[in-house]
C-alpha cells in the first residue's frame, strides 16, 4: 500500500540515502515531517507505514512521533500557529501573544477553529529569544516581535491565502 507520492518517496529515499545501508532507520525524522507535510498529520496509518517503508519496528517510528512537538499525532488546522510560550518568550510577551490569539480565534491551545483553518498550539524554546515574543507557522515559518498588530495582519493574511486557494 502506497499512501504517500512519488515525490514524497523520492525526497524520503534522499535522506535515506545519508545513511549507511543499514541504517535506514536513521531516515525516521524526515520521513515523518514529509509525511506530514503531504498528509497533514501523522495518523496511526502513516506511521505504520512509514515503519514498514524503513523497516523498523511501528513502535520505534511512534516513539518519535509522539516524543517530538513538531509531529501532530491529531488532525490540525491548515495553519498551525505555535507560539513560544518557554520561560525568556513568555516574559517578553509570549503569553501575552498567545492569550490575544486565542481569543482572536475564539479557541484554546491544543484546540482547532470550527471552519479547520487555525490550530493553536504552545511550544517550547525556538532559539530566538531576542525575537521574543516568537511563533512558528507550520513547523517552518517563523514569526518575531509578534505584537497585537503584527497577529491581526499574520491571520489575516493566512485566512487570504486559505481563500485564494478555496480553502476556508
Amino acid at each position: 500500500m502506497t499512501m504517500l507520492s512519488a515525490e514524497a518517496l523520492k525526497e524520503i529515499d534522499r535522506a535515506i540515502a545519508k545513511y549507511p545501508a543499514d541504517q535506514k532507520q536513521s531516515a525516521v525524522m524526515a520521513a515523518l515531517a514529509v509525511a506530514q507535510g503531504e498528509v497533514g498529520w501523522v495518523s496511526p496509518e502513516v506511521m505504520q507505514f512509514v515503519a514498514s517503508y524503513l523497516e523498523m519496528p511501528p513502535v520505534w517510528v511512534e516513539e518519535v512521533a509522539t516524543f517530538y512537538n513538531m509531529y501532530d499525532t491529531k488532525p490540525v488546522g491548515k495553519y498551525k500557529l505555535t507560539v513560544c510560550t518557554n520561560l525568556p518568550c513568555a516574559l517578553s510577551g509570549g503569553d501575552r501573544a498567545g492569550e490575544y490569539l486565542k481569543r482572536k480565534l475564539g479557541i484554546d491551545y491544543n484546540e482547532t477553529t470550527a471552519d479547520g483553518c487555525f490550530t493553536l498550539k504552545e511550544g517550547e524554546c525556538m532559539g530566538a529569544c531576542g525575537d521574543a515574543p516568537v511563533m512558528i507557522v507550520n513547523n517552518t515559518r517563523m514569526c518575531s516581535f509578534m505584537s497585537d498588530q503584527k497577529l491581526d495582519a499574520l491571520v489575516d493574511e493566512l485566512k487570504a491565502e486559505a481563500a485564494a486557494k478555496g480553502d476556508k
